[in-house]
């Protein structure tokens, strides 16, 4: 690459600012930056390679020098949580000088893999990872992230709305009448009281194999900012029925029971294995229904169709625990009618 090149590049990418805060903290110029794939965040990332050594740049809006990033980030690496090492911030230029952890996600080793089995040791790790970051101890001051956020009933039914609208109303077409309507809003408050009123661990709120990175075969967390209280129930969902993945049931079941034994070694917690599972088949619909919120609404709002081919399996799922759960619900009977759908609106 010409030199010429490399600047006329790093003029386009960044202002002259933040060139400078890069060349102060690294201590020299000749130094190449080059854009990351993005993901469905506003923030920008960038690889800035000097010599030998690399870093990632992030890039977004100024910030508070205690902005929720930095604060989880120091307490989820006080409790032994691997998460990418900060270096440097410019908080009034929106900048944060990361560790590289490269290339390579949890989603990617899952597919590079010819046995499912192969890739289980790696989602022990993030289970490894997921005891320590629910072990946190809650203090009795919620004053700052990620204590002073909750999956309470308000936020739980405020995510079932989101997904409500973007994916029945907007994307599918479901029109309700006054009656659907109050019996739907009856259901999603049932869901979410039933988890509400579980016992509260820090969550990182978006666990899934995208977020978790692999550094020389060791996981690393990232994507972390949003954390707050929860049932431990949210980010096991968020691993094992990841959208982006399949892990059969054998493998989920066997990374549901590593995480009971793990959680009662390590935290003293004992789980009484029958409601267990029946929050995990709660939180299964509502994190699930979320997703596909999520996913219709970068269509409906970006016309970014590359989460759309989520939609089906994620669906699927919903449903399928629904038929266990609450066989007789109107949600249920809302998406047997529009799973035929999904393949034309996907397409068109």
């Amino acid at each position: 690459m010409e030199i010429a090149h490399v600047k006329d590049s790093l003029e386009e990418l960044l202002s002259e600012k933040e060139a400078s805060f890069l060349a102060q903290q690294l201590g020299r110029e000749d130094f190449v930056v080059l854009p990351l794939a993005g993901d469905a965040s506003p923030r920008r990332y960038y690889r800035v390679t000097c010599g030998d050594e690399s870093f990632v740049l992030m890039q977004w809006e100024a910030f508070e020098i205690e902005t929720p990033f930095l604060v989880v980030q120091r307490i989820f690496a006080e409790h032994g949580v691997s998460v990418p090492k900060v270096h440097a911030v410019a908080p009034s230029l929106g900048l944060m000088l990361l560790e590289d952890l490269g290339d390579l996600t949890l989603e990617r080793r899952f597919w590079e893999s010819q046995d499912q089995k192969l890739v289980l040791p790696y989602y022990k790790q993030a289970i490894d990872q997921l005891i320590a970051i629910h072990g946190i101890e809650v203090p009795d001051e919620k004053t700052h992230p990620p204590f002073n956020l909750a999956f309470d009933t308000e936020k739980l039914e405020w995510e079932l709305n989101y997904a409500r609208k973007y994916f029945f109303e907007d994307f599918c077409g479901v029109v309700l009448t006054e009656s659907e309507s109050k019996s739907l809003a009856h259901e999603f408050h049932l869901i979410c009281e039933t988890l509400a009123h579980e016992k509260r661990v820090v969550c990182h709120r978006d666990y899934h194999s995208r977020n978790i990175m692999m550094k020389k075969n060791h996981l690393n967390v990232i994507d972390f900012q949003d954390a707050r209280l929860g049932p431990a129930q949210y980010d096991l969902v968020s691993l094992v029925y990841d959208s982006y993945v399949e892990l059969t049931d054998e493998s989920v079941n066997l990374m549901l029971n590593y995480y009971r034994k793990e959680a009662l070694e390590k935290h003293g917690r004992q789980f009484d294995d029958e409601h267990f599972e029946y929050i995990f088949d709660i939180q299964t619909i509502q994190r699930c229904f979320k997703a596909c919120g999520s996913f219709a609404s970068f269509w409906v709002t970006r016309k970014d169709k590359r989460y759309l081919q989520y939609l089906p399996r994620t669906i699927d799922r919903v449903g399928l625990t629904l038929k266990k759960t609450m066989p007789k619900s109107l949600l249920r009977e809302l998406i047997l009618d529009v799973q035929p759908l999904l393949s034309e609106l996907i397409e068109s």
